[in-house]
């Protein structure tokens, strides 16, 4: 297979056409248009170094809303109130800190300034949201991703306090689920999300949701 390079012209190669890894395509831009294309198709950033990469892995990592699981101890945090779940009041600020939060074994951030400027105008926009826990008045954890449609498409996540991002996922899922939300894109794998009742389809299973779900 071959690795595909982007230009300016506002197109992606097919998501079958990438490496085994995921990995697909190098270089293009993170304009708006070219962000929610990529969303579209199934297909993600990721920054290394300085070049961007495009990925759109095989299985995919996903939630369904209804299949959301809550432990015992969640339970308990969610009757005590143990946070204040709030959303779109501090997005800057939440991806400054899943940029900048120290992460154990990742030495780096892919969340580059030029990301969070991207993500800052999708915001601004109203295509990018974040979801937050906050306690005595400080933002404590969250995280933030697209919207489109039925579909959420997560990004990154950060806690500053034990169980705050995990409880503001929680809440947040709820809240989609509400909005009629049938989709919540978890890309690649991790323990933390699996036990939350993420689960890995096939990348054509995938595009399939996202063409049902994508007006």
């Amino acid at each position: 297979m071959s690795l595909f390079i982007l230009n300016n012209e506002l197109l992606f190669p097919p998501v079958h056409l990438a490496e085994p890894d995921g990995m697909l395509a190098v270089g293009g831009d993170l304009s708006t248009e070219r962000l929610l294309l990529a969303y579209r198709l199934g297909i993600f950033p990721w920054y290394e170094g300085q070049h961007i990469l495009w990925w759109s892995p095989d299985p995919r990592f996903v939630l369904f809303p209804e299949e959301l699981k809550e432990s015992k101890s969640m339970k308990q945090l969610d009757r005590r109130q143990a946070f204040d779940f709030r959303t779109n009041t501090a997005f800057r600020e939440v991806i400054t800190n899943c940029k900048t939060i120290a992460r154990p074994g990742q030495e780096s951030t892919w969340i580059t300034d030029e990301v969070r400027s991207a993500y800052t105008r999708m915001h601004e926009l109203g295509y990018a949201h974040s979801a937050e826990a906050w306690q005595d008045g400080e933002l404590v954890g969250g995280l933030y991703g697209i919207r489109l449609g039925k579909v959420f498409f997560g990004e990154s996540m950060f806690s500053k306090v034990s169980n705050a991002s995990k409880y503001a996922f929680i809440h947040y899922v709820r809240q989609l689920q509400g909005e009629g939300v049938r989709l919540v894109d978890c890309q690649v794998y991790t323990p933390h999300l699996e036990s939350l009742g993420a689960q890995m389809i096939p990348r054509a299973d995938f595009v399939s949701f996202l063409d049902e779900f994508i007006p």
